[in-house]
C-alpha cells in the first residue's frame, strides 16, 4: 500500500458572513484573489480555481480547488451576505484561510460551524 500525502481527515468549516459592505462582494477578480491568497496562507497548494459573476450588483459564486480539498464562497451583495465553506486535510490549517477571508470583508456578523472529517478507517468506532 502507498503512503498517501494528505490523509483523508481534516476540518470543514462552513461560516456565515453578514453585514458585508456590497462593493467587497460583487468583484470576482477580487474575490478569487483573496481566496487564493488566503489558500496559500493556510499552507495550501492550489490547484485550480473558477469564478462567476453574475452582473453589476448581483454576486459571485466560485471555487479554489486544493490539493488538500477546496475553498468556495458565494455572495450576495444585495443582502451583504457571503457563505464560506474551507475544507482542508493534511497539515493546512482551514481556520487560518477563514481568518483571512473574515479579515479582508470584514462582517458584522459571523455564524461559523465546524465539522471534524475522517474516512472509518481513521475514525473511532461509534456506539
Amino acid at each position: 500500500m502507498r503512503p498517501h500525502p494528505h490523509q483523508p481527515s481534516g476540518t470543514h468549516l462552513l461560516a456565515d458572513l453578514s453585514g458585508i459592505a456590497a462593493e467587497k462582494l460583487n468583484r470576482s477578480g477580487d474575490i478569487e484573489s483573496l481566496l487564493r491568497g488566503a489558500a496559500r496562507a493556510a499552507g495550501a497548494q492550489v490547484l485550480h480555481s473558477h469564478f462567476h459573476s453574475f452582473g453589476e450588483g448581483q454576486g459571485v459564486t466560485g471555487v479554489v480547488l486544493l490539493a488538500e480539498s477546496h475553498i468556495s464562497i458565494h455572495t450576495w451583495p444585495e443582502f451583504g451576505f457571503a457563505a464560506a465553506d474551507v475544507f482542508m486535510c493534511g497539515a493546512a490549517q482551514p481556520q487560518l484561510a477563514l481568518d483571512i477571508i473574515d479579515a479582508a470583508l470584514q462582517p458584522q456578523t459571523r455564524r461559523l460551524h465546524a465539522v471534524q472529517r475522517a474516512a472509518a478507517e481513521e475514525a473511532p468506532a461509534r456506539r
